[in-house]
């Protein structure tokens, strides 16, 4: 039986010049399904591969999920969507929007 969650969007702030997205690529407004906001911002991050997951080597520690724009404040804003748009039932997940898998090999790293 799944649990009934929250849906939250996690939209950016920031504006894409700004240099805090370094080089990870701004990935437009994604709707996630949540316990809460900082759980939003987790289940987001590993919907984008991890260096664990791909043939490449970490800068830092064995995976890069900490990295992710979706964790910074200053990049993302995220917002309860109480709209009903999506269901509230169901696993913690994406449910909307595009996260780039390839965010690691399409910032060069």
């Amino acid at each position: 039986m799944s649990e009934r969650l929250k849906i939250f969007s996690l939209v950016p702030n920031a504006p894409d010049d700004d240099p805090q997205w370094m080089d990870r690529p701004p990935q437009g407004t994604v709707y996630v399904r949540a316990r809460t906001a900082g759980d939003a911002r987790l289940v987001a991050s590993q919907a984008e591969d991890d260096y664990t997951e791909i043939d490449a080597l970490p800068a830092e520690g064995n995976s890069t999920r900490m990295a992710s724009a979706f964790r910074s404040e200053k990049l993302y804003s995220v917002i309860e969507d109480e709209s009903g748009t999506y269901e509230a039932e169901g696993p913690r997940e994406v449910v909307a929007g595009h996260v780039r898998r390839d965010v690691l090999s399409a910032s060069g790293g």
